[in-house]
C-alpha cells in the first residue's frame, strides 16, 4: 500500500474527533507556548535595545576611559570624526545633608557638560530645562537626584546638599534620563551635576575611581566598522574602550540573552514532561486500536502501512498542538505588553517575531517525534490474533534497533539545535544530561515504588482500602510510572531551583555578613591614608581593617598578542583593580613562583591570582601588558597566589612590585570591620574629616544583590511552574485514561459488597501515596541537582532547605490527589450489572 492510502486511512480514523488526544495536544501546546513566549519577550527586548541603542549609549558612539580624562591626541581625533562630543564622568560619592546629625547617602554621580544629552532628553520634576536646573540658585550650582535618594535623605527641591566640600542647590527630582540602561550595576541612586561645578569639591583628584565617557555624534554615512578598526589601531594600548550604537547596551543584551536561554532550557524540561504525556496518550490510543490494527493485518496491510497510518494521525495532531502553542506564545506577550513593559527597566518593542516561534515549533516537533516513536513502533508488533485475544500492553515494550537509532538521532538533533539556538553549549549539555538523568532516575524509582508497594500489600491486614491502593500502585501497566515521571520531573525542577535560590540567599545574607567588612572606603588620597589609619587604630569598636593602594588597568596584551584574542575570560573583558606591595600581604599563600625581594627595582613583575590564571592558561614567565592611565606597563608573571573573592574582603587579581607603578596617580581603598552599633558614628567621623572619601556599606550592597537574585529566581520559578502545570495535565490524562479500569474495579468491589466510602478511600489513598512517592523522589533529585550547581558552578557550601523540601512533598501529594479525585465520580456511580454485562 502507498503513503497516499495510509493518509486516507488516517484521515478516516480522525473523523471520530480528537477524544483521548486533548491532553496530548495540551501538553505540546503548553510546552511550545512557554518557549515561544520566552523567546518572543527576549526578541522584543533585543529589538527595543537595538532601536534605542544610540539613546541608551548617549550618542552614535562612545569612548570610555578609566581613571583619567582624554589627552590632547585623543580629543583631537574625536573632534575630527564627530560633529559633536559630550564628556561625562561617572563615579560614586556621598551626598551629605547638614543637620544636627549630618546624614549621608551613597550616590552614583554623573557629571556632565553643556552638550549633555546628545540624544533624548532628561525628564525632571518640576518640568524645567536641564541647563536651568544645573545652573543652580543663590550662588550655588544646581544638582538633581533620583526620587529614591531624596526619600532616603528626606530632602526636596530647594534644599542645600553637599558633594565633597561643595554645596549644591537641589533644583529638581530626576524622573528619567536617556542613557540609564547602559551603565551597568550601580550601588547608589543617580545624581547629575555639571562637571565644572565639581571643581572645588575635591572629588575629581588624581586617582579617583571614575570612568570618563565621550559620547559622539558622527557624520552621516560614517562606516562604523572602519571607525572601530581605526580606534583599535590608534588607541589599542591606551586603555580606550570603543562602543557604538550597534551594541549600545551590550551588557544588558548579554544578560537578557543568557537569562532567556536559561528559561528556554527550563521550557525544554517542560516539554520533556509533556513528552511523557504525549507518549502515554499515544500508548492509550493505540491500546484502544488493537482490534483495528489486527483487522488491518487480517486484510493484508503491511507493518509499514500500519505505522504510516498512525504516524500520520499523530503528526497531524502534533501540528495542531504545536500551532496552538506557537499562536499562544506569539500573542500572549503582545496582549500583555503594557504590563510587561511597565515592569522592565529597559525598552522593549513587542511584535510578532518569527525566529523564536520557528525555534519553539522545531522543539515541539522533535519532542513529539521522540516520544511518539516508541509507542508507535509497537503497533507493528500487533498480530492478527490480537483481534480475538491479547492486548497492546502485552507486547514487548522494546522497539526494534532501527527505531532506537532514529530516536537517539532525534535526541542528538534536539540537543544540538538547542545549543545552537541558545548559544550556550555547556549549559545545554548539562541541562540535557540533567533531564536524561532525572528521567532515568524517575523510571527506576517508579519500578522500585511498584515493587515496594507489592511487598507491602502482602503485609497489610484488616485495611482493605489501603491494601487495594497498594495493589493498584504495584500493578503492571498501571499509572505509577506516568505519575512519577510527569509529576516528579516538574517537582524536581522546582525543588532544584528552590534549593539553589535558598543556598545562594543564605550565602549572601547569613554567612557573608558574619565575615564581611562593615564598609568599603574608596578614593582615600595618599596624603590622607596615615590619618585614616590612625582613626581606625584608636577606635575600640573597630575589630579589624585592611588598606591597600589601588589603581585600575586593562590587560591589553598577553605575550605580545592582543588579550581579547588570547582569552575571553572576565579578567580581560574590562578594567581590573591593581595594587602594589613590597611584601606578600598577610594571609596570602603563594602557590607557585616567588615574591620579589623588598626594594626590588628591576623589570616589572606581577603576581597573579592562581585560579584565574589557570582558567586563562597563564604560566610563570608569561608577559602581561597592562594599560594604566594611558601608559603601558609590561610585566612578567613571577608568582601565582590564592585570592579569595567570596568573603567580601580585599582581593586583587594582579599585584605588582612598587617600582613598576612609581609616580602613577592613585588612591587607597580600605575595608573596615566594626561592631554594628558603632558603624554609624564611624562613618560620621571619617566622612566628616575626609569629605572626598566614599563609603560603601556592605549590607546595602548585599541588599542590591539580593534584589537581583530574587528577580532571577522568580523568573526561573515561573518557568518551573510551567513544567509543573504540564505535569499536572499529564496526570489528568493518566487519570482519564485509567477511568475505565477504575470503573471496572469499582464494579467488582461493589459486587463483592464494598461500600462507596471504602472504594473512594482506596482511590484517594492510591493517588496520595503515588503523589507522596513522586514528591520524595523529586525532592531527592532536586537536592542532588541543587547541590551539584551550588558546589561545582557556584563553588559554595550547600545545606538542604527543608522548608522548601516540605512544600515539594506536600505539593506532590496534593496535586496527584486532586488529579485522581477529579475522575473518581464516574467509577463510583457505575452500575455493576450493566458494566459487567458489557464486558462479558
Amino acid at each position: 500500500m502507498s503513503l497516499r492510502q495510509s493518509y486516507q486511512f488516517a484521515r478516516r480514523e480522525l473523523r471520530g474527533g480528537v477524544r483521548g488526544f486533548r491532553i496530548f495536544i495540551a501538553c505540546l501546546a503548553l510546552g511550545v507556548m512557554a518557549i515561544a513566549a520566552v523567546g518572543s519577550v527576549r526578541s522584543a527586548i533585543n529589538a527595543g535595545l537595538e532601536r534605542e541603542s544610540a539613546a541608551l549609549l548617549g550618542g552614535d558612539a562612545e569612548v570610555e576611559l578609566t581613571y583619567r580624562f582624554a589627552n590632547d591626541t585623543e580629543i583631537a581625533w574625536m573632534d575630527n570624526i564627530a560633529t559633536t562630543v559630550s564628556e561625562t564622568v561617572d563615579f560614586r560619592s556621598m551626598l551629605v545633608v547638614d543637620r544636627e546629625t549630618p546624614e549621608r547617602g551613597l550616590t552614583q554621580v554623573l557629571a556632565v557638560d553643556d552638550a549633555y544629552p546628545l540624544i533624548g532628553s532628561v525628564q525632571l520634576e518640576p518640568e524645567i530645562p536641564l541647563d536651568q536646573a544645573l545652573a543652580g540658585s543663590n550662588g550655588r550650582p544646581g544638582l538633581i537626584v533620583e526620587q529614591i535618594l531624596a526619600d532616603r535623605l528626606a530632602i526636596g527641591v530647594g534644599d542645600i546638599v553637599k558633594l565633597g566640600t561643595q554645596e549644591f542647590y537641589l533644583s529638581a527630582i530626576l524622573a528619567k534620563y536617556p542613557d540609564n540602561a547602559g551603565g551597568g550595576f550601580g550601588l547608589g541612586p543617580r545624581t547629575i551635576v555639571l562637571t565644572d561645578s565639581l571643581a572645588n569639591s575635591g572629588l575629581l583628584a588624581d586617582g579617583t575611581l571614575m570612568e570618563t565617557q565621550y559620547r559622539l555624534l558622527l557624520h552621516d554615512g560614517t562606516d562604523l566598522d572602519a571607525l572601530e578598526a581605526e580606534a583599535d589601531e590608534k588607541f589599542r594600548d591606551t586603555g580606550m574602550r570603543w562602543t557604538d550604537s550597534r551594541n549600545g547596551a551590550r551588557g544588558v543584551e548579554r544578560f537578557v540573552d543568557r537569562l532567556g536561554s536559561f528559561l528556554v532550557l527550563i521550557g525544554l524540561s517542560g516539554l520533556a514532561v509533556g513528552g511523557v504525556g504525549v507518549s502515554a496518550a499515544v500508548r492509550s490510543y493505540l491500546s484502544r486500536k488493537t482490534a483495528t490494527i489486527a483487522t488491518f493485518k487480517s486484510l493484508g496491510a503491511t507493518q509499514r502501512t500500519i505505522f504510516q497510518t498512525y504516524f500520520i494521525q499523530i503528526g497531524i495532531l502534533s501540528i495542531i498542538g504545536i500551532t496552538i502553542g506557537v499562536i499562544a506564545g506569539a500573542t500572549i506577550p503582545v496582549l500583555f505588553a503594557p504590563i510587561i513593559a511597565a515592569n522592565l527597566p529597559i525598552p522593549a518593542e513587542f511584535a510578532i517575531y518569527p525566529a523564536p516561534l520557528v525555534e519553539a515549533a522545531i522543539y515541539g516537533a522533535l519532542t513529539a517525534a521522540i516520544f511518539t516513536l516508541w509507542p508507535l513502533a509497537k503497533s507493528e508488533q500487533v498480530r492478527a490474533a490480537a483481534l480475538f485475544r491479547g492486548s497492546f500492553d502485552d507486547i514487548d515494550s522494546q522497539p526494534s534497533r532501527g527505531y532506537l537509532i532514529v530516536i537517539f538521532g532525534l535526541v542528538v538533533l534536539l540537543v544540538g539545535l538547542s545549543a545552537w539556538f541558545t548559544d550556550a553549549f555547556l549549559l545545554t549539555i548539562w541541562t540535557a544530561g540533567g533531564i536524561c538523568f532525572a528521567l532515568s532516575l524517575l523510571v527506576i524509582s517508579a519500578w522500585l515504588i511498584r515493587k515496594t508497594a507489592g511487598r507491602l500489600r502482602k503485609t497489610v491486614r484488616n485495611r482493605p482500602a489501603f491494601r487495594l491502593a497498594l495493589a493498584s500502585i504495584s500493578a503492571q501497566g498501571g499509572e505509577t510510572t506516568s505519575v512519577v515521571l510527569s509529576l516528579g520531573l516538574g517537582l524536581a525542577v522546582l525543588a532544584g531551583v528552590g534549593q539553589i535560590d535558598g543556598n545562594l540567599r543564605n550565602a549572601i545574607s547569613d554567612e557573608l555578613p558574619s565575615v564581611a567588612p562593615s564598609y568599603f572606603f574608596v578614593d582615600i588620597q595618599p596624603d590622607q591614608i596615615d590619618g585614616f589609619r590612625a582613626r581606625l587604630e584608636t577606635d575600640t569598636s573597630v575589630t579589624d581593617y585592611e588598606s591597600a593602594p589601588m589603581l585600575r588597568g586593562i590587560i591589553t596584551r598577553i605575550n605580545g598578542q592582543p588579550a581579547s584574542e588570547v582569552s575571553d575570560h572576565w579578567v580581560v573583558r574590562g578594567d581590573r583593580g591593581i595594587t602594589y606591595g613590597d611584601q606578600s600581604p598577610d594571609g596570602t599563600t603563594v602557590t607557585q613562583g616567588e615574591w620579589w625581594p623588598t626594594g626590588y627595582n628591576g623589570p616589572p613583575q606581577i603576581s597573579f591570582a592562581a585560579e584565574e590564571a589557570t582558567e586563562m592558561g597563564l604560566v610563570l614567565g608569561d608577559e602581561l601588558t597592562v594599560n594604566i592611565l594611558g601608559r603601558d606597563i609590561t610585566a612578567t608573571i613571577t608568582s601565582f597566589r590564592e585570592v579569595d573573592f567570596s568573603n567580601a574582603g580585599m582581593g586583587f587579581v594582579m599585584t605588582m612590585n612598587p617600582a613598576a607603578l612609581a609616580g602613577a596617580p592613585h588612591s587607597w581603598i580600605s575595608t573596615v570591620y566594626a561592631n554594628q552599633d558603632a558603624e554609624a558614628q564611624l562613618l560620621r567621623d571619617l566622612a566628616g574629616t575626609y569629605p572626598n572619601i566614599t563609603a560603601i556599606r556592605v549590607r546595602d550592597a548585599i541588599d542590591q544583590v539580593m534584589t537581583v537574585v530574587a528577580g532571577i529566581a522568580s523568573a526561573t520559578r515561573y518557568g518551573a511552574l510551567a513544567t509543573l502545570v504540564t505535569g499536572f495535565l499529564v496526570l489528568i490524562g493518566a487519570a482519564a485514561s485509567g477511568e475505565r479500569s477504575r470503573a471496572y474495579e469499582a464494579a467488582i468491589l461493589k459486587t463483592a459488597g464494598a461500600e462507596r466510602s471504602m472504594i473512594l478511600s482506596s482511590f484517594a489513598l492510591r493517588s496520595a501515596l503515588m503523589g507522596l512517592a513522586a514528591g520524595v523522589v523529586a525532592l531527592c533529585a532536586g537536592i542532588a541537582g541543587g547541590w551539584a550547581v551550588t558546589h561545582f558552578v557556584m563553588d559554595a557550601s550547600f545545606t538542604p532547605i527543608w522548608s522548601n523540601a516540605a512544600l515539594i512533598v506536600l505539593a506532590g501529594t496534593v496535586v496527584n490527589l486532586v488529579a485522581g479525585l477529579i475522575f473518581a465520580a464516574r467509577p463510583l456511580s457505575v452500575k455493576p450489572a450493566r458494566l459487567l454485562r458489557a464486558n462479558e
